[in-house]
């Protein structure tokens, strides 16, 4: 199985949009790739509740069967529909991608 973790800090406005709303979207369009995506197994979406200097403001946590499915998700039409918005409104973008 392999995991997929992103992490993000946001602008504090973009696009029309404040932090917070920034936020909720990023979540809730993340969150609406289950079930469109069939290669995701599980994906959770945090939004960080304790902020300080060393916090991201936003985690996805996800997993696939193998690489191969991986790819298939982060290829899809629906992923990169998302994937442009958050390139619009995100400062930063950590990633751990790992095998277990």
């Amino acid at each position: 199985m392999i995991t997929h973790v992103v992490q993000w800090k946001v602008k504090d406005e973009a696009e029309g949009l404040d932090k917070a709303a920034i936020l909720d979207r990023i979540k809730a369009d993340l969150e609406g790739l289950v079930g469109e995506i069939g290669e995701i197994l599980s994906l959770t979406v945090g939004i960080n509740e304790k902020p300080s200097d060393a916090a991201s403001d936003l985690v996805l946590m996800s997993t696939f069967a193998d690489w191969e499915a991986m790819e298939g998700y982060q290829t899809h039409p629906a992923h990169q529909k998302v994937v442009a918005f958050v390139k619009q409104v995100v400062t930063e973008r950590r990633v751990v991608d790992f095998e277990s």
